[in-house]
């Protein structure tokens, strides 16, 4: 299951680094139907951290624990890895 950020985040900046599949971002783009103003977890990039750490990273250090399961996005263990292989194989591709 990928995660979310709920509109109570606080902005500090401590997940955006911790993300091994930069799959986190400040708004900047249309979350739904409005503009975000809080940082965003991209659930097409998002793994829980699986295949890199035990935990998620963003889970572990935010200090507001807003960083939550998606509901919307549920995916086994799997499909999060593929997710992993198909993020390094299109980098792959663009180096070439």
């Amino acid at each position: 299951m990928s995660l979310f950020i709920e509109d109570s985040c606080i902005n500090c900046d401590v997940c955006l680094p911790e993300c091994p599949n930069e799959a986190i971002y400040f708004g900047g783009d249309e979350v739904g139907a409005r503009w975000s103003e809080i940082y965003v977890i991209d659930g097409d990039l998002c793994t829980e951290c699986v295949g890199h750490f035990d935990t998620p990273q963003c889970v572990e250090v935010c200090p507001v624990d807003v960083c939550l399961p998606d509901p919307d996005r549920v995916e086994t263990d799997e499909q999060l890895l593929a997710k992993i292989k198909i993020k390094g194989e299109s980098r792959g591709r663009r180096s070439k």
